[in-house]
């Protein structure tokens, strides 16, 4: 008995004593990706970290201490492409501060009290494309340096004191595709305001939060513009007036949740008629004398917006609008989808009444004279019904993108969107079904790519419920969940072969059988977050090369040696959130692991979770030493000792007793 229990002994001494962890230094700043982009922001810096390499091209630095910035603060760092300096109390910016940096392009100083720019201070960008002066006191657009701007193609000049849009002489506005003046304290505009812009084509100018009070007339006369946002203007005549003989691609005259109920009369639209408009926007708006006469002016729009503007029905005897392609009700107040007066608008291809404020019904072919319509959004409209869909869309042929998420219980029968068999996009998503029927509802739509039936509360059992779908590539099942915690070899994918996303996220996953996914040799991209699933559950992908895999917030704490090869054939893997062992029993994965740090995105939440004394620390910031220590050498030379010694006694008794037996 002595000799097993020795070797007990010694052995427990020896692999308990052989594991040192070491943890390395983190860094200051997240790296998002190597060599290239990191966020320092919200740190407490006073410099650029000396630890940043010089081929960083995006910089996130905001919420920091730079009260100066001059050509010594960033020279170090020429390959930069993005830089964002926001709120890091910026005061002076100085002479040639990016003379070196010939690549940058966008430069976000928001949220700074600047006091002075230098003439000079922008020069060095070679295509300085966009930049953000939000919220930094400026009053006057002469305080913004134009050297060197003359490739600049969005100015975003939001939240200051500014009054006036004439933008200095020389200012190069030849490539501007996006002026921001939102929020400033512009009351009038000039035809001189509008000249200075005259090099500018297809521009888009926001004065939303400004209270325009008066437009010089002709100010905007033969301009042309991609979009003009005039959101919560006060007189809304006075903005139409002024845009006469204008050409504007999309006007945005919504108001906002903070202002008085503002109420509109036929009568005020009038200036529509006077203007090339294809896209208007009126959210937020009351309407008074609501009839068909309100439309007058709308004959000529592609896109109309009634957002939110308390709508109970549209009127009947709608003509002329001919023309209309989109059309959104969203956040109204309908009973019945009959109320829309769908037939005053033949030409619809989008439809959106999403977040009806009401219960809302589907009637039966309520649309059935839109048979050109090609995307539906019915979301957040509280519908039910125990015999979706053929009734209720009746004739809609073209449908190609279908959204009835977010919505109460729905039935569905056999082919039950037979009325629609281009659809490309079915989105289910939080609205539960009940499947009448042991054959597939969506049998007959051969073009459908992407469905969506997250928290469907869906029978996963029926293996036939996603049959007839051959060109699907996006499957979303997330919070559905399977038979005892676990998807067997046969189950409801096997149909679905073209798959190449699958997402099955917080599904209660224990377990997947290993030939779950035989079939299903597309997938490109599974996501397995936020289950139960353990480091075996890993077996089941052992076919499957090049993709995307999240198995993030799961229980995976060891990863075995003969599961690696599976995640060393994928592109990208996500293991953050899992109670990982960063102890020896898991000493090969984690060696691979930080060879391969590139396959693995959120490193900073892929952290131990044992031994204790290690909870926390990054997976790709541990060291371990698993080789036989200085008192397993000591311990093992003991026990070799004592096992030679004692099997001398054994020799030596056995020829003794021999000999005595001869």
């Amino acid at each position: 008995m002595m000799a097993p229990t020795v070797s007990c002994f010694l052995l427990a001494a020896l692999f308990s004593a052989g594991c040192n962890v070491l943890a390395s230094s983190e860094q200051m700043c997240t790296e998002k990706e190597a060599n290239k982009t990191y966020n320092c922001e919200n740190l407490g810096l006073r410099k650029i970290p000396d630890t940043l390499p010089d081929t960083t091209e995006i910089l996130e630095f905001g919420f920091n201490f730079l009260p100066t910035i001059q050509n010594t603060t960033f020279n170090r760092l020429i390959n930069l492409i993005f830089l964002d300096l926001t709120r890091c109390q910026i005061k002076w910016v100085h002479e040639d501060t990016f003379q070196s940096h010939h690549q940058l392009s966008t430069i976000v100083l928001t949220g700074n009290p600047l006091i002075f720019m230098a003439e000079t201070s922008l020069n060095g960008p070679k295509s300085l494309k966009h930049l953000f002066l939000i919220q930094t006191g400026i009053s006057n657009l002469d305080f913004i340096p134009v050297h060197n701007l003359e490739h600049l193609e969005s100015l975003h000049l939001g939240s200051n004191h500014i009054s006036s849009i004439n933008l200095p002489i020389n200012f190069p506005t030849q490539n501007l595709k996006v002026l921001d003046f939102q929020n400033n304290a512009i009351y009038h505009l000039t035809a001189k305001d509008m000249d200075s812009l005259k090099q500018a084509s297809d521009l888009s100018i926001n004065f939303n939060g400004n209270n325009i009070k008066a437009i010089e007339p002709g100010a905007f006369y033969s301009k042309i513009f991609q979009s003009l946002s005039f959101g919560g203007t006060l007189d809304l005549p006075v903005i139409l007036r002024g845009l006469q003989n204008a050409t504007i691609q999309s006007l945005w005259l919504g108001t906002f949740e903070d202002l008085d109920a503002q109420y509109l009369t036929p009568d005020m639209l009038q200036g529509l008629c006077e203007m090339s408009v294809e896209s208007v926007n009126l959210q937020k708006y009351h309407f008074s004398d609501f009839s068909s006469s309100t439309f007058r002016c709308f004959t000529h729009l592609q896109e109309l917006d009634l957002t939110a503007t308390h709508l109970q029905e549209l009127p009947s005897g709608i003509k002329g609008m001919n023309l209309l392609k989109k059309l959104v009700l969203n956040a109204n107040h309908f009973d019945l989808l009959c109320q829309i007066n769908a037939a005053s608008f033949p030409s619809l291809t989008r439809l959106y009444i999403k977040g009806n404020m009401r219960k809302l019904d589907l009637g039966a072919g309520c649309l059935e004279k839109l048979e050109h319509l090609q995307e539906l959004d019915l979301s957040h409209s509280d519908i039910d019904t125990n015999n979706c869909c053929n009734m209720q869309l009746k004739s809609l042929s073209h449908l190609q993108h279908l959204n009835l998420s977010f919505n109460e219980p729905l039935g569905l029968q056999r082919q039950a969107f037979k009325e629609c068999p281009r659809l490309e996009l079915l989105d289910l998503a939080f609205t539960r079904l009940h499947v009448d029927t042991p054959l597939s509802p969506f049998q007959n739509l051969h073009l459908l790519q992407v469905l969506n039936l997250s928290y469907c509360f869906l029978d996963t059992r029926n293996q036939h419920l996603l049959a007839g779908l051959p060109d699907l590539r996006h499957l979303n099942l997330r919070g559905n969940r399977f038979e005892r915690g676990s998807i067997r070899k046969a189950n409801l994918l096997q149909p679905v072969g073209s798959l190449e996303t699958l997402i099955l996220s917080s599904c209660d996953l224990l377990s997947i059988e290993q030939q779950a996914f035989h079939g299903l040799e597309k997938l490109r991209h599974v996501d397995l977050s936020h289950n139960n699933l353990t480091g075996e559950s890993i077996e089941a992908l052992s076919h499957l090369k090049g993709i995307y895999l999240n198995l993030a917030a799961n229980s995976i704490r060891l990863i075995e040696p003969h599961l690696v090869p599976t995640l060393s054939q994928q592109d990208t893997i996500n293991l953050s959130h899992n109670p990982l062992e960063c102890t020896c029993s898991n000493i090969h994965f984690l060696t691979w692991y930080k060879e391969n740090l590139q396959k693995f995105e959120d490193l900073e939440e892929t952290v131990c979770a044992n031994p204790p004394r290690l909870r926390g620390v990054q997976l790709s910031a541990v060291k371990l030493s698993c080789g036989i220590t200085a008192v397993g050498i000591f311990f093992l030379t003991v026990f070799l000792l004592s096992f030679a010694i004692l099997f001398i006694f054994l020799v030596k008794f056995l020829l003794r007793w021999k000999y005595q037996h001869i």
